[in-house]
């Protein structure tokens, strides 16, 4: 039994309790983490919430990242020893003082980053990889309009597309948050609360658009979004309100534009470590570098999870939130 953030039934965060409970029981191919740090996201907030179901055979506790430090090796595991410092995506159970890993989920936690730094780390960054390289193929010279620039995966696609040599466009929602993402790399910032993001979009591109869009509003956005692309760019909603909403496909043919719609969670294991082995090959070098740095608000201890939830709820975040084991 271990210490974890529990969840008595869903409802609003004061359903989160600290408590016991029983750990997995490892594979051959998994590894036991002792958890130092946990990120805490949407989809936690979500599952919470009762509207974001828990995949097939994923631990009931939230937590979608942590970092840690190995304490157990699964037998047919060869790529990691006891004692190794690393980061994790999950498919739940963060929230925990020990949490079971697949040995292809793990990367290095990067010796340019603190343990909390690093449990911010894994979910954006294989988001935005996954989405923005892999599937929309943003490169050097390329132009991205990111939304919601400050949240968590925001602001490291903003730091990484940068890295890469793309121009950036992104949103958010106050002043200060305009400030702060213009301090993370973006070339141009829209308070999206003063302006209408699709006309300083065409401005900023002298009409042209964009090639590539990272999308956490969904429908709301979805008309402004296909205006704002230009010749072949590609969409890629990756949350949001996903309620029915009206598609332009006139607008997509005359643009040979594209779109898509990915969640990461639900992969399948094998898409999950290919994700992986792709960002620690492209991504974590430029975290040792100190280009990238994942941007993270709040520490709170994992007995105030409920804190931690109200507090990104509110959108007053400026990157993640992270959980550290109570009196870690």
């Amino acid at each position: 039994m271990v210490g974890a953030v529990l969840v008595r039934h869903t409802g609003p965060p004061e359903v989160l309790h600290w408590g016991r409970t029983s750990v997995a029981t490892p594979t051959s191919l998994d590894v036991v983490v002792d958890v130092r740090a946990a990120g805490v996201n949407n989809a936690d907030l979500l599952q919470r919430e009762g509207a974001y179901p828990v995949p097939a055979g994923a631990s009931q506790v939230l937590g979608l990242e942590c970092s840690g430090v190995i304490s157990r090796v699964g037998s047919e595991v060869t790529d990691w020893s006891v004692g190794d410092p690393v980061c994790a995506l999950l498919s739940g159970g963060g929230y925990a003082e020990q949490v079971v890993v697949p040995a292809a989920q793990l990367l290095p936690k990067p010796g340019s980053c603190t343990f909390v730094e690093a449990a911010a780390l894994p979910e954006a960054a294989c988001t935005v990889y996954a989405n923005l390289a892999m599937k929309a193929a943003l490169g050097s010279g390329m132009t991205l309009l990111v939304h919601g620039g400050t949240s968590g995966i925001g602001s490291f696609a903003i730091q990484w597309a940068k890295a890469i040599g793309a121009r950036v466009i992104t949103t958010a929602g106050t002043s200060a948050k305009v400030e702060r993402v213009r301090e993370l790399g973006a070339d141009v910032a829209i308070n999206y609360r003063e302006e209408n993001f699709l006309e300083a979009t065409l401005e900023a591109t002298e009409g042209r658009g964009v090639d590539v869009i990272l999308d956490i509003v969904g429908a709301p956005y979805l008309d402004r979004n296909t205006r704002c692309l230009a010749p072949d760019g590609h969409l890629v909603i990756i949350g949001g309100d996903l309620s029915p909403g009206a598609l332009d496909l006139a607008s997509l043919f005359t643009r040979r534009a594209s779109m898509s719609a990915t969640t990461l969670r639900s992969r399948p294991a094998r898409q999950k470590a290919e994700i992986v082995a792709a960002v620690r090959s492209h991504v974590l070098p430029l975290v040792e570098q100190g280009r990238i740095r994942p941007l993270v608000d709040t520490v709170l201890p994992m007995d105030r999870a409920a804190e931690a939830h109200r507090l990104l709820s509110e959108g007053r975040v400026m990157g993640k939130v992270v959980l550290t084991p109570p009196g870690g």
